[in-house]
């Protein structure tokens, strides 16, 4: 009996590391992801990659500057098949948002996102986006509560804005207000990882 316990014992650890080793995330951007005027490896995605090395969590950075939910959704398919991540982080809309597009498309591009992915029983995280007030209140309030409608609609997870917590200090903005600088992607990884970690590691 002794050694049944033992040998169960023994076991433990490895199983909860192969579990670990199995998350795959892939991360669907625009330049927010892409280390936009960086160079990849100072990225806040490649930051977060080193964070959670340790946990037996790999990142496909899938992010591209410019992307749409148009794009997004194109290129999904591909990606899934593959990289065959068990996660995926959907960041995008706000190309879509800065250049006024209807909120109902985005919704629904962002909605074929989730249901495909779903599909292959990945695991999907929406990331909420902000933007602007260039097309009024009334535009910035729609395009801001869609995700929250989306993530209550398929039941996903919705995490805040990556850039919460730098967007208002021009010292961790590039000169055009958007992107981020390179000061802080340390700050936006520390972000990220306080908001999948547990999405990623949960039971």
């Amino acid at each position: 009996m002794l050694k049944v316990i033992f040998v169960l014992f023994l076991c433990l650890p490895f199983s909860d590391q192969l579990r670990a080793e199995q998350i795959k995330l892939l991360v669907l951007g625009d330049s927010l992801s892409a280390a936009y005027g960086l160079k990849q490896e100072e990225g806040w995605v490649n930051l977060l990659q080193d964070a959670l090395q340790d946990k037996g969590v790999s990142i496909i950075n899938a992010a591209v500057s410019g992307e749409t939910t148009d794009g997004g959704l194109a290129r999904l398919p591909r990606l899934l098949e593959q990289h065959q991540p068990t996660h995926l982080l959907i960041e995008l809309g706000g190309n879509d948002g800065l250049r006024g597009y209807p909120i109902d498309k985005l919704k629904a591009n962002i909605g074929k996102m989730i249901e495909l992915a779903k599909a292959q029983e990945v695991s999907v995280i929406l990331q909420k986006m902000q933007i602007p007030t260039n097309f009024g209140k009334r535009y910035t309030s729609m395009f801001t509560y869609s995700y929250e409608e989306l993530a209550e609609q398929y039941e996903v997870a919705l995490i805040p804005f990556l850039l919460k917590e730098v967007a208002l200090d021009p010292s961790l903005m590039m000169r055009d207000g958007i992107h981020p600088s390179i000061e802080a992607q340390p700050q936006i990884a520390e972000f990220m990882q306080r908001q999948l970690e547990p999405l990623l590691l949960a039971p």
